[in-house]
């Protein structure tokens, strides 16, 4: 995969004063892994994890937890249990995980948070995973499942199929984009809203941003480049990757449907999600864009006490409360 050449960059802006001693700890924990022991080593990290139990997801009885499939591609529908007026409109989430770990139980409390204030469904997808799946079946899956949201999974689960919020965070905000863009190049399945969250969006690595990091906290350069020549091979950084795998790369992006899109201020995403986003409203696309100050990737979800953590999740609420019609 071609490396763009290591250039000068100006010092980085120091962390948000609650997040520097956990940065400082991350820092040195976090092992460094050679590329061809990220995979395995990735997801014994993720299996090391406590695992999302049911009882964690029902929330003391707040919830109603099936696992389900949409032509075969796993997915975990959460319902709130208090009766409803009618359909409820849903979150449609896909994980993180750089492309090459995580399944539908990963990243999904967070989006069940947002749910209980809002009153909305909840369907996580566990789509296929790189380098054993590489493009296009990860956002292949991720249409599927929201075509199946829209459609037969609505029928089954009382969702409402005219207020689908889709969702995602890192490699799951890039394949929601890209999502978002094949829906509306195949004519359909019509979406309400993107909610973009630090999203994966170029592969190129060319930004300033994506060469500052190579010490990033969380996601450093060489991660990124591993996670998409994971997902891409040996196209990864040429011109023929397509927009479905890399959506920074296309075109265009009029007709989309409204997004919001965040980013950590000392990430590599910075530069091609703030780009992304000024797009967006380029060509036409209702878009809003947050970049947190003095924080590193996922930050919100490493530290979700810490005051910069709840004015994300607060603000993220109300976007959504926005974008479904104040429920």
């Amino acid at each position: 995969m071609p490396v763009p050449p290591d250039e000068p960059t100006p010092p980085a802006p120091p962390y948000d004063p609650e997040l520097a001693e956990a940065a400082a700890e991350l820092r040195r924990t976090t092992p460094e892994t050679a590329e061809v022991d990220m995979v395995p080593a990735l997801r014994a990290a993720v299996a090391a994890y406590p695992e999302v139990t049911d009882d964690q997801l029902t929330a003391d009885g707040a919830w109603e937890v099936a696992e389900d499939e949409a032509e075969g591609v796993p997915v975990l529908v959460c319902r709130p249990t208090a009766p409803a007026p009618g359909p409820l409109p849903v979150l449609c989430v896909l994980h993180g995980g750089g492309m090459i770990v995580g399944d539908c139980r990963q990243g999904v409390l967070d989006p069940l948070s947002y749910a209980r204030e809002l009153g909305c469904a909840v369907v996580s997808a566990g789509y296929r995973l790189a380098p054993e799946h590489p493009h296009p079946a990860p956002v292949e899956d991720c249409l599927t499942v929201l075509a199946w949201t829209l459609g037969k999974g609505a029928a089954a689960h009382g969702l409402d199929p005219g207020r689908t919020v889709l969702h995602g965070t890192s490699a799951g905000g890039g394949l929601a984009a890209a999502t978002a863009l094949l829906a509306r190049d195949r004519g359909g399945p019509a979406l309400a809203f993107q909610l973009l969250l630090c999203p994966m969006l170029d592969d190129r690595n060319t930004t300033p941003s994506s060469r500052e990091f190579s010490r990033a906290v969380a996601w450093p350069r060489a991660d990124n480049l591993f996670g998409w020549s994971a997902l891409l091979g040996p196209l990864a950084g040429t011109e023929a990757v397509p927009p479905y795998a890399a959506p920074a790369r296309a075109a265009d992006l009029s007709g989309l449907p409204a997004a919001y899109v965040d980013v950590g201020e000392l990430e590599v995403f910075r530069d091609e999600c703030a780009r992304y986003a000024l797009r967006l409203a380029e060509a036409g696309v209702p878009a809003e864009f947050r970049l947190w100050p003095g924080a590193f990737h996922g930050f919100d979800g490493a530290l979700p006490r810490v005051a910069l953590s709840r004015r994300a999740a607060a603000e993220q609420v109300a976007v959504l409360r926005r974008a479904l019609g104040g429920c």
